[in-house]
């Protein structure tokens, strides 16, 4: 592989999917000094093993944004083994992983392969800041057990948004089957879970993200304050991930509002292929779709937590709270 230097600035979003990262990745992606390039950790799988299409549109084989970060982080993607890169994954990349990821320390054969992994990571970063010029990555993988492993990487100035969801409306949208327009060659759907499975993922990505905030820089989201101020949530995160604070980052949320410019994206919400005017507005219809048994189920499992974060009775969180 081709040698590379600097250190890469990255802004991890993380949590459970169906909490908005899309939508908050697509409106930090208007402005040049940010380069956001989607969830890297399905690269392997959907990118270079089922060349699905970026959020530009074309094939990743035909996006020139991907085949130059390829050709800058690695000499070219041709240069990867990818059964080489996923059998690293297993055995790296899983959230059975994350106690083992959060020590202080780990010894040599433990870190050698976490090290190795994260620099696959590093290098697609570094890459995709030099073919743009940004000063900031989004990924959005939101997977705790990739943040963790990203945490022991030697080049990597990390930052990570914990963006939080009411558990009941990610249950709603992890019910619904929705198409995956990435796919091509046949018709794909993302995978549904029942209410139960939900409520286990949605504890434990959450409580991971906890823990990831004693040793790594952490800032706590919710979708629903995102979504009722997205101009001083988008505010406060480019501050927390180093950039300036400038009026021309939020011309896509102006009225009437501006269509947003498309982004070099892996796998994600099928939002990101849209092209229209983009409005930022909170999707309640949980709460009148969502069956009261299944209601019942996710609000009884995952009541510590969404207590914690202002979703059981009127208590709202402060801010300032530390994650």
């Amino acid at each position: 592989m081709v040698a590379v230097s600097a250190r890469a600035r990255v802004l991890f979003v993380g949590g459970l999917g169906r909490s908005g990262s899309t939508l908050l990745e697509l409106i930090l992606a208007q402005h040049p000094d940010v380069c956001a390039v989607g969830e890297v950790v399905h690269l392997w799988e959907r990118a270079l093993g089922g060349d699905e299409r970026c959020g530009c549109g074309e094939r990743f084989t035909g996006c020139d944004f991907w085949q130059r970060v390829g050709e800058h982080a690695f000499g070219g993607w041709s240069a990867l083994d990818r059964d080489e890169v996923l059998a690293l994954k297993a055995q790296v990349d899983r959230t059975r992983f994350v106690p083992r990821l959060a020590r202080g320390r780990l010894p040599e054969e433990q870190l050698a392969p976490v090290r190795r992994y994260a620099d696959l990571y590093t290098r697609i970063y570094r890459a995709a800041a030099e073919v743009t010029g940004a000063s900031l990555v989004v990924d959005s993988s939101k997977h705790a057990s990739l943040a963790f492993a990203l945490r022991w990487a030697e080049d990597l100035d990390l930052r990570v948004v914990h963006l939080v969801r009411d558990s009941r409306a990610v249950a709603y949208s992890w019910a619904k089957q929705v198409r995956r327009p990435e796919v091509v060659d046949t018709e794909a759907y993302m995978p549904t879970f029942s209410p139960f499975t939900v409520s286990g993922l949605w504890t434990a990505q959450n409580a991971a993200f906890h823990l990831l905030a004693s040793r790594a820089p952490v800032l706590r989201l919710r979708y629903e304050d995102f979504t009722a101020d997205p101009r001083g949530t988008v505010r406060r995160v480019r501050v927390f991930a180093g950039l300036d604070d400038t009026p021309d980052a939020l011309r896509v949320l102006d009225d009437p509002p501006v269509p947003p410019r498309p982004f070099h994206s892996i796998a994600g919400n099928p939002l990101r292929f849209s092209s229209g005017p983009l409005r930022v507005r909170q999707d309640n219809a949980w709460q009148a779709a969502l069956p009261p048994q299944s209601r019942a189920v996710v609000s009884a499992a995952t009541w510590p937590l969404r207590l914690r974060y202002g979703y059981v009775g009127r208590r709202r969180p402060d801010p300032r709270e530390a994650p």
